[in-house]
């Protein structure tokens, strides 16, 4: 369920993303920093970043995200979708190897922290 954020600025904004075209991952909030503006909201760690001020994200690389999200200076809109734990492990699309990698624990991937089944 898509939901609309606005962070009355300037930042800081108080969250960290992951994610990105470039990382084959949708951006996600990965972190909120207890107190800040983003705390405030209704923003929780784990929801997907569907557009930054009116711009669909589906494109963008994680350095173009955080560029458009620094831009804003006086207020940051964002539409967010609610993060859903969906059962059993995360297929990451991102192949090393020609191997499939999972999450554990249902978390977001990188490569550090992957580990290889074979299916």
């Amino acid at each position: 369920m898509a939901y609309n954020v606005t962070l009355n600025g300037p930042g800081p904004w108080g969250f960290r993303l992951q994610g990105g075209k470039d990382f084959n991952m949708p951006l996600t909030i990965s972190r909120i920093t207890p107190g800040s503006k983003a705390a405030q909201s209704q923003m929780n760690q784990g929801d997907l970043v569907v557009a930054i001020d009116g711009v669909n994200t589906d494109s963008m690389t994680h350095l173009e995200a955080q560029n458009k999200i620094k831009s804003a200076s006086y207020n940051l809109s964002l539409t967010l979708q609610k993060y859903q734990n969906h059962r059993g492990p995360q297929v990451c699309h991102v192949n090393l190897e020609g191997q499939p990698f999972y999450s554990k624990k249902d978390k977001p991937l990188c490569k550090k922290h992957a580990h290889a089944i074979n299916v």
